[in-house]
């Protein structure tokens, strides 16, 4: 039996989302999304859960909630990663602690897929680590706005991309309604790294390919770092972006009692 690995969770809880205006503090089932998101860190047995914001009205609806320190960050971050480095100053983590970035808009991560992305860094030895699931339908894959990731033999991702990656030239060539095969995977936007890989991340400039995709992982990939990518052990449903996704949450959350 292996030994559970130790780590802390950190959320970036940004107030002013662009497509959802206070998403954080977005009721669904009457709770604010940041609250259910720190539940769910708590759940998976962090050590410490940060959630790391630049508003004292996300800070306010965590006061009660045992368990969880709030770092009063800068308005002015370009990312969630700049964000969480400041955090990792206030908390005074060391370079080797083990910080798992829980996206604030994840209201239902499972505890499971929270413990597993921190297992692949231990046991995978690379700077980074990430979740991904198999694409189980046409309209997902060729969605710009779901994340597709390949990957290598040893599981570190080759590319992330919106595009629908790989492109299966003679399947695609006949039809694009239906897929067979695991050959597609969805990104899981949930990463691990150490506390010092987590400075040197958010020190790094953006790289090209990051600003053409407009994905921030693709910095740690196009500076040849490590990147390990493991398939989630429990569903993940998808994080909230939009009016649409709150209501399909609400939905999700009735239809779950």
């Amino acid at each position: 039996m292996s030994q559970p690995v130790d780590f802390v969770v950190a959320i970036p809880a940004r107030y002013a989302a662009s497509r959802l205006p206070g998403k954080p503090l977005r009721l669904i089932g009457g709770t604010p999304l940041v609250l259910r998101v720190a539940e769910r860190a708590l759940q998976a047995g962090a050590r410490e859960v940060w959630v790391a914001t630049d508003d004292n009205r996300i800070a306010e609806a965590l006061a009660g909630l045992d368990g969880v320190r709030v770092a009063m960050t800068a308005s002015d971050h370009a990312s969630g990663t700049d964000r969480l480095a400041e955090c990792a100053q206030q908390a005074g983590w060391s370079d080797d602690t083990l910080v798992v970035n829980l996206q604030g808009d994840e209201p239902f991560a499972p505890a499971e897929g929270i413990r597993a992305v921190a297992e692949a860094l231990v046991y995978s030895g690379a700077h980074m680590a990430t979740l991904a699931t198999p694409v189980e339908d046409a309209q997902t894959l060729f969605d710009p706005n779901v994340v597709k990731v390949v990957r290598q033999q040893n599981l570190d991702a080759l590319y992330f991309s919106r595009a629908p990656i790989p492109w299966h030239r003679d399947a695609f060539a006949r039809s694009r309604d239906t897929l067979s095969g695991p050959h597609w995977l969805r990104h899981i936007g949930i990463y691990a790294y150490r506390a010092g890989f987590l400075r040197q991340f958010a020190a790094m400039p953006p790289g090209t390919l990051e600003q053409l995709e407009s994905l921030e992982q693709l910095r740690v990939l196009e500076a040849g770092y490590r990147l390990s990518v493991a398939l989630s052990p429990a569903a993940f449903p998808p994080g909230i972006d939009t009016p649409e996704d709150l209501e399909r949450a609400e939905a999700w959350l009735a239809a779950q009692h």
